[in-house]
Order: C-alpha cells, then structure tokens, then sequence
C-alpha cells in the first residue's frame, strides 16, 4: 500500500510518506534525488516505528538507487520531505520467492506510473519507459523477458533492464530491474547511453543460473559508442560484475559507428554464435562471431559478415536473431530464419518505416544461404523481434511500437506484442500467435450480429474478433470506432489492408499485406494496438494506436455471401 500525504504542491515542513506491511526478511529497491543542488535529499525507514535506516543523497540531476534490508518485517514506512526529496519507484521483495510472487509496488511518482489501463492483457512495464525485448528465453522453470527500460519517466533515457517472468508468455510476473547503467552515466538523466539491447543463455553448469550479452553505448566516446559485454546471474535475479568481450568492431569493413544487440545462440556445430547488427557505407549488416568457450564467457573471434541489406540504402540492421524453424538445429536440412530491423529504412510503394525484415535459409554455422526472404510484419510496429526455441518450438516477441512515430520528447502508451510462434509453411514463414493466447478468452460478445452487419459495441475493447470467410480473399470491411482515428481492416483485390488515418489529416504510411488472400483473420484488439493474424500469421501486421482508451465498436460490411462466420470474444488476463 502506498499512502501521499499530500497531492497540492508541497510546504517545508509537510511530510510524504510510503508504507506498506512487509514481511521478514525483505529488501526494499528506492530512488531518489534531490530537488535542488546543495539541499540534500533524505528519506528515513522505520519498520515498527522503529527507525533502521536513513538515507542521504545530493544528487539533483538523476535518481540514484538504495536498497534497504529489513531483517523484521512489520508496518514499514518512508517519509521525507518533498521540498527537498523526490522519489521516483520504491519496490519490495522477498530473495526466496521473488520468482514465483514478483515485485510488490509500493511507489511510483506521476513522472513514471504506469498507465491505468483496466482490461489490458498486453505485456507492459510497472512504471517507466519500454522498449526493446532483451534475453528473451527459458531458464529453469520460468520464461524470463528482459527489456529496455527506463524506470523514471515514460520517455527514453539511460538504458536499463527490466525484468519479468511466466510460465505461460501471457500471465507475467515484475521482478527487480536487472542491469544498470554505469556509475558514470547513472549520474545524470541526459541519455547518453546505457546498457541497451541484448540476449541471454543458460549457464553450462547444473546451476540455474543466466549468462547475459547487451551493447554498453556512451556517446561520443572514442575510438567505439558501442561495444559489447556480458554478466552472469546465479540467482536469476541479480546480474554479477560486467566484462568487456567486444571491445572494437572489426576492421577493414568500413563500418559506421552502429555496432550493437548481440544476440548470442547454439550452432548447428554445438559452438555459441553470435549475431551483432551493424552497417557500412551500403546498408545493413549482420556480423558473426563464434566462441570455443563453453561458457561463451571469452574466446570470441570474428568470422564475417553474415548476411547483407541494402535494398533501402545506408540503414542500419539491428536487434538481429535466428532460429531453426523446421528441424533441430544440428540437422543440415533445416531451415532458418534470420530477422532482424533496419533503421531509418523506407518502402517507397508504402511510406512504411523502419522495416523488419525475415530471411530463410540454411545455415551451416559459419554461412547462411537465403532461400527466401519476407516482411515480419506488414505494420510494422512489432520492432525489435528477438525469439528463442521453446519446448514447443520457436518463440518470438516484439516491441509494440516503431521508432517513426515515437519521439524523446512525446509520451505514449508503451507494450511488448503477443508472444507468437514461428512456423515454415509453403515457403512462408507464419508468425501466429502462441496457444497460451486463447486462454484470455472470457466470453462471448457476439456470434451472429457482426455477421449480419450490425454494429456491436466493443466494452473496454479488449477484445478478439475471428473472421472466416467463404471462400479465400473474400471482400470486406471491418470499421472500428477509435475515439483518436479512423481505424479498420479491409480485404480487397489489392491485399488485406489496416487503415489508420488520424484526425490531423497528416499523410501516413499505407499498412498493406500486397496479394494477399486469406480465409481466415484474427484480430486482437487493446488499449494502444491492434493485431491482425490472417491464415495462422501468414499475414501478420501490428499497429500501436494513440491513447489510452480502447476501440468502441466493430461493424462488418461485405458483399452477400462473403462472410461464413464471425464472432467476437471479450478477453482479460
């Protein structure tokens, strides 16, 4: 529980406090600046009316983080004086269960707190900024979803990790943050870098413990903005001390300065790769390195540019994966896929920006040879995709949302996608979305009247709406009521198409799936999103939409006979 004694602007003397019952042997997670410099800020902690600790601190550029050890639990409670102190997040814990129970909240300030989003079934952070997925994988007993984050306001700034964890991709559970910026970046809140996008791998040994890789970027710094480290975690909770592993790009290809988002996997010959995003005066490469360390501790060594883009011109290839999708990966017959974003990329047909591109092939463990290549996302706004192979096969997820609407200085609602799957079908590479997904599922809106064309009020907009259609490609019209923009999906002879036009009349980008002809769509819609899985994802595309209230109602128009069954199911976590 969280108590303000106060909500009109504070006066000396006025104490705020935060309390919260907790029990032994928890550790509380707070930051806090001051407000001006040369006025200390400080908060004390009583648990039990009894005081165990105080803390001081003088910076007022940027947070800086305690943690506080309560040996006893009981009624805790932190007070300070907001003329002198803010504090931005305080969370609590227990060590032994904080995997199966997660983080309790006991503070956030109006600058972070999450958006009041009720109904909402997509993953989104406590409080602060998300973007990238990070360490996307499952060790021990739980999925574990790192991300980009930056806990003190919902705009981008110094890079951390954040942390969550599932047992089923849809029900997840907050854990503390996990990686930091250095000392020398933590100290101000201007953006210059931070430990940003990464991947992460099962320790070697019995433990159950986790081996992370991530880009450590510092502007301006010389000769390298970007270079590459890793950390181990033996609790799953806790990231140990930082080690360089990448400590330059290589030389001799003329790159630009991007050189980031390792992502580190098992090849076909049993030895760790890893893939890095970077570009050179052409366009977008993807690097390969590999290691004789079974660990993948050390022992890095370069082995060439694996695959190239530049077909948009000088973009750069980031947040780059690859999974076997058909087969186990030491099997020479298997199909690949390698998916990466391209940055500042642009679809002159579409005006689409900042593509995410998906390639299949083989891969031998040293090269990769395309057999076809498609668009991840016909929206484009599931960016970042990282995925693993799961017990079930390949899993993937992406950040809802995409760099060309998004702005340092603009607030927005802020969610990773539906975890989906990665399927190799007719020489198409399907992205549905996970089995888990139906399980949101908790009644039936509708089953007739959208047939029949009559529009239906939507409730919260939380919603799933199933289309199957005569006979493939079928025409229709699905209208959505936005209360921000004009919103649908339409299917035609040119392709299935998401139409999103907002209210200011500003030329946007045309969100098509060319030729396409499905017969069956699912569309999950969500305060700030939609998406639309045509045929179990051979056509998949994602929109983030602006606010924070869902859509009102769906009317279905389509020539007689066009539409064999639609319904519409009412879904919450």
């Amino acid at each position: 529980m969280t108590t303000h004694a106060n909500t009109a602007p504070a006066h000396a003397g006025e104490i705020e406090t935060i309390s919260a019952v907790l029990a032994d042997a928890t550790t509380i997670h707070i930051w806090l600046k001051a407000t001006q410099t040369g006025a200390p800020a400080e908060i004390s902690a009583c648990v039990a009316d009894r005081e165990i600790s105080r803390l001081v601190v003088s910076n007022a550029d940027e947070f800086e983080q305690h943690s506080l050890e309560l040996e006893e639990g009981g009624q805790a409670v932190l007070a300070y004086d907001p003329t002198t102190t803010v504090v931005s997040v305080a969370y609590a814990f227990q060590q032994q269960d904080v995997l199966s129970k997660g983080i309790q909240i006991l503070h956030s300030s109006r600058e972070n707190a999450a958006p009041t989003v009720a109904g909402s079934y997509h993953f989104r952070p406590p409080f602060g900024w998300m973007n990238d997925p990070n360490g996307f994988g499952r060790f021990g007993d739980h999925v574990h979803l790192f991300y980009q984050h930056y806990p003190h306001s919902l705009r981008w700034n110094t890079m951390h990790w954040g942390h969550a964890v599932s047992q089923d991709y849809v029900h997840w559970r907050h854990l503390p943050i996990f990686l930091f910026p250095s000392a020398d970046l933590s100290v101000r809140a201007d953006g210059r870098g931070g430990a940003f996008s990464g991947s992460a791998i099962p320790l070697s040994s019995s433990e159950p413990g986790i081996r992370v890789f991530f880009t450590e970027q510092v502007k301006d710094r010389e000769p390298e903005e970007q270079i590459q480290l890793t950390a181990v975690s033996r609790d799953q909770i806790t990231a140990g001390a930082e080690k360089i592993i990448l400590p330059e790009r290589p030389a001799g290809l003329d790159l630009t300065l991007d050189f980031r988002d390792p992502y580190v996997f098992k090849g076909p010959d049993g030895r760790w790769k890893m893939l890095v995003g970077s570009r050179d005066r052409a366009g977008g490469v993807v690097l390969l390195y590999e290691s004789g360390d079974p660990d993948g501790a050390s022992d890095w060594t370069f082995i060439g540019i694996l695959h190239r883009e530049d077909r948009f011109g000088m973009t750069a290839a980031e947040c780059p994966c690859i999974v076997p999708l058909d087969g186990p990966a030491e099997d020479p017959e298997t199909r690949w896929a390698l998916i990466f974003g391209l940055l500042t990329s642009r679809d002159p047909q579409t005006g689409r920006r900042n593509i995410t591109a998906a390639t299949v092939g083989r891969f031998d463990g040293l090269t990769f040879v395309k057999e076809f290549e498609q668009e991840l996302d016909f929206a484009t706004d599931a960016y970042a995709f990282q995925a693993f192979v799961d017990r079930s096969g390949p899993i993937g997820i992406a950040w809802l949302a995409n760099w060309t609407e998004v702005s340092k200085k603009i607030d927005f609602p802020t969610a990773m996608t539906l975890p989906r799957q990665l399927l190799l079908e007719q020489n198409a590479l399907l992205t549905p979305p996970v089995e888990t997904v139906a399980t949101l599922r908790r009644g039936l809106i509708d089953d007739s009247k959208l047939k029949g064309q009559a529009p239906i009020s939507l409730g919260n907009g939380a919603v799933e709406i199933v289309i199957e259609l005569a006979t493939p490609g079928a025409a229709f019209h699905l209208e959505l009521d936005h209360p921000a923009v004009g919103l649908g999906v339409q299917l035609g002879p040119e392709g299935l198409v998401i139409r999103y036009d907002p209210p200011n009349g500003k030329e946007t980008p045309r969100y098509i799936a060319v030729g396409a002809q499905p017969s069956t769509l699912r569309i999950f819609l969500d305060v700030g999103s939609i998406e639309v899985f045509a045929d179990n994802g051979r056509w998949t595309g994602t929109k983030r939409l602006p606010g924070f209230t869902g859509v009102r109602s769906a009317r279905l128009s389509a020539p007689a006979g066009n539409i064999a069954a639609a319904t519409i199911w009412q879904l919450e976590l």
